[in-house]
């Protein structure tokens, strides 16, 4: 990873996929030294001060599910995403289970644990 941040907006949809981005993204942030996070909502909301910081860092979408609200809400406001994967995806293919919409429990842990080690993998490759 390069000197540059690279600015992490996870899905904030109301699924239990969803609160495995935000979590995933959450603990890479606090674990890595290039990352930011950008929240979603307020992007969408046009709330002042995230307009700049949206156009500022390469943006990785981490998105719930197949929907890709969160790449969608971004190109909306004029971002190209620079990278984005769906949660579902990886955590279906390792035959995790993610749990409640609100609760991490045990296997909800296992699947972030999954998707921030994704996260760390494809923030390398920036």
């Amino acid at each position: 990873m390069g000197k540059e941040k690279i600015a992490l907006c996870p899905c904030n949809g109301m699924s239990p996929y969803g609160l495995i981005a935000r979590a995933a993204c959450s603990d890479t942030v606090e674990e890595t030294k290039n990352t930011i996070s950008i929240c979603i909502t307020a992007t969408s909301a046009d709330k002042e001060g995230f307009k700049d910081i949206i156009k500022k860092y390469p943006i990785f979408a981490v998105n719930g599910c197949e929907h890709s609200c969160t790449d969608k809400i971004l190109e909306n406001k004029g971002v190209k995403v620079s990278k984005s994967i769906n949660v579902m995806e990886p955590i279906q293919d390792k035959k995790l289970n993610p749990g409640s919409v609100a609760r991490l429990g045990e296997s909800g842990e296992k699947c972030v644990l999954e998707i921030k080690n994704k996260i760390k993998e494809i923030i390398r490759s920036f």
